[in-house]
């Protein structure tokens, strides 16, 4: 009888487990969303950053689990070892992996898995390679990822990301888990050369340290075409924060200043910025644009090929880019038309001419 009884529980508890759906949090839900994982989850809430999904998962239209997916951690050194992929691709390629940010109640990571593809190419435009997640294992051994197959990589270093840079202050490492979802995920990753519908828009590097603390270093010797008096940016540094911006992927004055805006203090304070009241500043948009008109194109190309000369890598093929400035107009009257010789590999511009078009 007793058999007989633990039958039937078990029996309802599968049924009752099969009835679980999943789905997108609506914009009207989020608030009740944010107010039970502040109040459940021992991290609290997390805003959303970047390109992120939530998710519930719902019994018979009551909620009893909630999930997040985030955009990727930036650094992570057994993640990127496992991936291999070179340190010029990764930031461009960390769209293809979401970070489970969240976790609420287990059963449904399964369901999420199944859907979250279709999900994110609707909702951001493009599909995803890997999930990722990190486990305090001072409080958890990550069962519930080990019994979803997701791999154990290895731990972290312990650090964390703050507005200084990164911390390892009070911080224990944690448990690293991947979940690739196709079988060619790692390879895709890792390849030098990465095509639609995984590569759209412009392409972009990750610039190091040491890179944006020498690229003023280039522009020492152009001629400032400005006057003098009320300087309150160094040209080798507004040309250096363009430099920069346009090597990571942005383009246009305003996705430069948005890209300069973005610049943390340590990362301000290598580029050169100017220093007042305790902050470091960026220039505005409009120094940006103005100083890109108007500097010498000649002497702009001499410094970019000597930083290339420098922190190029080899690259095997080139592609020939052509872009009509709209905003440039010369003394003339005429239209400003650039071409760049970029390499496959390492996507750094290998040569820039400038022409003139009439209008």
């Amino acid at each position: 009888m007793r058999y007989k009884e633990t039958s039937l529980q078990s029996e309802r508890t599968a049924l009752s487990l099969k009835e679980i759906q999943v789905r997108p949090v609506l914009i009207s839900e989020e608030a009740r969303y944010r107010e039970l994982m502040q109040a459940h989850h021992y991290l609290g809430d997390l805003p959303k950053i970047g390109e992120t999904l939530w998710y519930v998962a719902t019994l018979r239209d009551e909620w009893v689990a909630l999930l997040s997916f985030s955009v990727a951690a930036l650094k992570c050194a057994v993640r990127d070892r496992w991936i291999g992929w070179d340190f010029r691709h990764q930031y461009d390629r960390l769209k293809l992996v979401a970070n489970n940010s969240r976790f609420l109640i287990s059963r449904t990571l399964a369901l999420c898995e199944k859907r979250i593809q279709h999900d994110w190419l609707e909702r951001f435009g493009h599909p995803l390679l890997l999930m990722e997640t990190f486990v305090d294992p001072q409080r958890y051994q990550g069962t519930v990822y080990k019994a979803a197959n997701w791999l154990c990589l290895g731990h972290t270093k312990g650090f964390r990301r703050t507005r200084q840079g990164y911390s390892n202050v009070a911080q224990s490492p944690k448990m690293v888990f991947v979940r690739p979802l196709q079988a060619n995920a790692q390879s895709l990753l890792s390849r030098p050369l990465l095509g639609p519908p995984y590569c759209s828009g412009a392409s972009k590097i990750m610039l190091t340290a040491n890179q944006m603390r020498s690229l003023p270093d280039f522009f020492n010797d152009i001629p400032d075409p400005r006057r003098t008096q009320g300087l309150r940016h160094r040209l080798s540094t507004v040309l250096a924060i363009a430099a920069g911006a346009t090597l990571c992927g942005m383009r246009g004055y305003k996705a430069i200043s948005d890209w300069a805006k973005s610049l943390g203090p340590k990362a301000r304070e290598r580029f050169g910025c100017r220093y007042k009241d305790g902050k470091y500043l960026v220039p505005s948009e409009y120094i940006i644009r103005d100083i890109l008109i108007r500097v010498d194109p000649d002497h702009l190309d001499r410094g970019l090929q000597r930083w290339n000369e420098v922190y190029a890598g080899t690259d095997e093929s080139l592609a020939i880019d052509g872009k009509t400035m709209c905003n440039a107009i010369d003394e003339q009257g005429r239209q400003a038309h650039i071409m760049s010789v970029l390499g496959h590999e390492t996507k750094v511009c290998h040569t820039q001419k400038k022409s003139a078009l009439c209008r």
